[in-house]
């Protein structure tokens, strides 16, 4: 069995950014093997996810994101908790990821706990009008209960469209939710991983457009000749 020295417990850390024993125990494991060991790293990163749930995770990245076209801008931070995995091309293909998703789909929370109780009642009392609305127009009123499953049903539509963690990604085959894939990349990289907030620009968005009317602009300077 080949012998662990500290020059290779240190180029294992360097490419995992696991702890010193960490490195050495997985070294001793794979008897020597530097790519075996980081394999065991990584599986063991898978139950010790849990134990990382409550760490603190302030490094990462900053990342902009351009839209092709160039009309759809979008800064996202995503954290993780060593610079090493900030600098992962696994984390960064993760930001890049993030980035497409929310230009695509323009969530407005990263996650549900951000929606406040008002926004939700807004909601719901915005659903309530619309199915009202409804039956006035179709003659027929539907049972109490049946409306207050309906409401909730699309109060549930709402929130799984407009939060980033719980949209389908567009990138996965496999449409997973953006909150599994956040999780399977923690336990892949032993860190935790989450996005922490965004902003989304679209060109012209909130500008109030000047309509001009051709018709009556030719007749006033027609009136004017």
């Amino acid at each position: 069995m080949a012998e662990v020295n500290a020059r290779m417990v240190k180029s294992l850390r360097d490419r995992t950014g696991a702890g010193m024993m960490d490195c050495k125990n997985a070294l001793v494991e794979a008897e020597g093997d530097e790519d075996q060991a980081v394999e065991i790293i990584q599986k063991k990163g898978l139950a010790k996810a849990a134990k990382r749930a409550g760490a603190i995770a302030a490094e990462g990245s900053v990342h902009a994101y351009i839209h092709p076209g160039a009309r759809i801008g979008v800064l996202v931070e995503v954290n993780c908790q060593t610079d090493f995995v900030a600098r992962n091309e696994d984390f960064q293909s993760f930001v890049e990821m993030i980035g497409l998703q929310i230009a695509s789909m323009s969530p407005e929370f990263v996650r549900r706990e951000e929606v406040v109780d008002a926004t939700v009642a807004d909601k719901r009392r915005f659903f309530e009008e619309q199915l009202a609305e409804e039956e006035k127009a179709s003659g027929k009123k539907r049972p109490e209960a049946a409306i207050s499953k309906i409401i909730e049903g699309k109060l549930n539509k709402w929130l799984t469209e407009t939060c980033l963690m719980d949209q389908p990604s567009v990138q996965d085959e496999e449409g997973k939710v953006i909150q599994l894939i956040q999780d399977e990349l923690g336990a892949k990289l032993g860190e935790k991983v989450a996005v922490r907030r965004f902003v989304r620009y679209e060109l012209g968005e909130g500008i109030e457009r000047k309509k001009h009317d051709l018709a009556a602009d030719v007749a006033a300077t027609l009136s004017g000749a």
